[in-house]
């Protein structure tokens, strides 16, 4: 094993790719960020140079700085390159350098630390707002799960964070394997963290550290294949924390899989499941970020008999919805001309794939003619599979003091503080609501107590 340090071996891959790009400036005319951040008249030429200065110097050119704060990780630049370079990979670099350029490491850590910390507090309480202990042991967030406990997995399923506050994906996720025969091991939460939220603050060296330390937990299966569900971790690791490994050790421990794409290349042995009809039209949400997952997803439903996909002919952009918050009025744009276009269309439901779309979506539900699903309960109905859909008929609800009043069982089962509750309920479920609904309930109240 090499004696160089994760960022030592993370700055050797940044040169070496800074070294590879020879700024034709493709990378800028496709990417769907550039008009909404305003940058359009720039030369793509003189934008990609300046992303080049920024990720050497911290310091560049006020569209090459605006074209790395508003990228939504749509993953467009890299299919434009014809030289090998990740163009997304240079963007995310860029802001590190200019995190390290605003503020000392003190600060950077400090706010990797806090951001990691609002997230484990709303991924652990929300979940356990809708989870029995049996059901959090089922997601790994007891310890390590194990569908066959005593021998090694075929797998191991990574759940990332975030898909916990909306746990009834993931528990499809692994009824769906059971169901064909794939023996794995789940891990995720705050506890397996990916490193992404401490390489948003710029502090590169506790994301490699945190990252690797994952990384080590993960890589027990007999195939040396992680499953993985969330994009974000997907994107961190196989384009940051992988390729670094490798660099710093000579080899990386396993091979990551997107579960549509683990679920797609399995479809011979899924189809015969999929026994009974699911008579849906249905549109599907879409965010092309990571390569063949949305494909996957339609090839998924195509193979589920009574499923009619509807094209609304919508753009699809960013990595999930979460990744298009650096543009705000795109995103609410985006989102309200999708669910017309869905109205219009009339189709039964709109079908997310990732767990931040379902978030920010579900709740729309109450207003429009429509259900707003999640691709595995497509899926899980025509292979006579249910996990109810505990995040959406609580958000639905649009009340703080109800929703805790409802789940004062499992508050008092996991002693959580109920205060503590309501104000995680009111930040990250019902403020998790880029699109105001078409109208607001007297009581959804974001300040204050009752």
């Amino acid at each position: 094993m090499s004696d160089i340090t994760f960022e030592a071996a993370l700055g050797g891959r940044v040169e070496h790719m800074l070294d590879a790009c020879t700024k034709c400036g493709k990378c800028v005319e496709v990417c769907p960020s550039v008009r909404p951040a305003a940058i359009s008249e720039a030369k793509p030429k003189d934008v990609i140079s300046g992303v080049l200065d920024i990720v050497r110097t911290g310091d560049g050119p006020d569209a090459s700085r605006k074209w790395a704060a508003s990228c939504m990780l749509s993953g467009d630049c890299i299919k434009a390159c014809d030289y090998g370079v990740n163009p997304r990979f240079l963007l995310a670099m860029a802001r590190v350098s200019l995190a390290k350029a605003a503020n000392e490491l003190p600060n950077r850590r400090r706010q990797g630390v806090e951001k990691f910390r609002d997230l484990s507090r709303d991924v652990n309480v929300l979940s356990r707002l809708q989870l029995d202990d049996d059901e959090l042991q089922r997601l790994g967030q007891k310890s390590a799960s194990v569908s066959e406990p005593g021998k090694a997995p075929d797998f191991v399923f990574y759940t990332g964070c975030n898909v916990l506050k909306t746990p009834h994906i993931a528990l499809l996720a692994l009824d769906i394997m059971d169901a064909l025969g794939v023996t794995y091991r789940v891990m995720g939460g705050p506890t397996h963290c990916c490193g992404v939220m401490q390489l948003r603050a710029g502090d590169a060296e506790m994301a490699g550290r945190m990252g690797s330390s994952s990384m080590e937990k993960l890589s027990h299966s007999k195939s040396g294949q992680v499953i993985a569900w969330c994009p974000s971790c997907y994107v961190q690791f196989t384009e940051t924390t992988l390729p670094t490994i490798k660099v710093q050790r000579g080899s990386q421990p396993f091979e990551m899989t997107p579960f549509m794409r683990f679920l797609s290349a399995r479809l011979d042995q899924l189809t015969p499941l999929l026994r009974r009809r699911v008579e849906l039209r249905i549109a599907l949400h879409k965010h092309p970020g990571v390569a063949g997952v949305m494909e996957a997803a339609a090839d998924i439903l195509r193979a589920i008999p009574g499923v009619e996909i509807v094209d609304l002919k919508q753009p699809a952009v960013g990595l999930q919805s979460v990744n298009l918050g650096v543009l705000p009025a795109l995103k609410r744009e985006l989102q309200l001309n999708e669910l017309q276009a869905a109205a219009d269309a009339g189709v039964d439901a709109l079908v997310a794939v990732y767990h931040s779309d379902h978030r920010e979506l579900c709740a729309h539900e109450r207003d429009w003619p429509f259900r707003i699903i999640n691709i595995l309960d497509v899926v899980g109905e025509s292979m006579g599979l249910h996990q109810h859909d505990r995040f959406k008929q609580l958000k639905v609800m649009q009340d703080a003091d109800q929703i805790v009043a409802e789940c004062r069982d499992l508050i008092a089962r996991h002693a959580l503080d109920a205060a503590t509750a309501r104000d995680v309920v009111v930040k990250a479920m019902l403020g998790d609501q880029p699109l105001p609904l078409k109208r607001r309930c007297n009581t959804f109240a974001t300040s204050g107590r009752k």
